[in-house]
C-alpha cells in the first residue's frame, strides 16, 4: 500500500516537468488557475478533486511565492 504515494508523486513530478518544457510561462499560470477552478467542482462525474493539487503544482511554477508555499508543505526547503 506504500507504493501507491509513490506512483502518485512521480507521476506528478513527470507532469510539472513536462508542463515546465513545453507549456510557455503565461499559459501556464491559467492552466494551473483553471485546473483549480474546475477541481472545485469535484463532486462532478468528469472532474475531480485531484485537480485541486494538480493546479497549485502547476501554477507554482510560475509563482514564487506560491512555489514557496508549496515545497514548504512537501517538506522540502530549497
Amino acid at each position: 500500500m506504500s507504493r501507491a504515494p509513490r506512483d502518485l508523486k512521480g507521476k506528478l513530478q513527470r507532469f510539472r516537468a513536462w508542463v515546465r518544457l513545453r507549456v510557455p510561462p503565461g499559459f501556464r499560470l491559467l492552466l494551473g488557475i483553471l485546473l483549480i477552478v474546475f477541481g472545485i467542482f469535484g463532486f462532478l462525474p468528469v472532474l475531480g478533486f485531484w485537480m485541486l493539487p494538480l493546479g497549485v503544482a502547476v501554477a507554482s511554477l510560475d509563482l514564487r511565492w506560491l512555489r514557496q508555499t508549496w515545497d514548504r508543505l512537501r517538506g522540502k526547503d530549497r
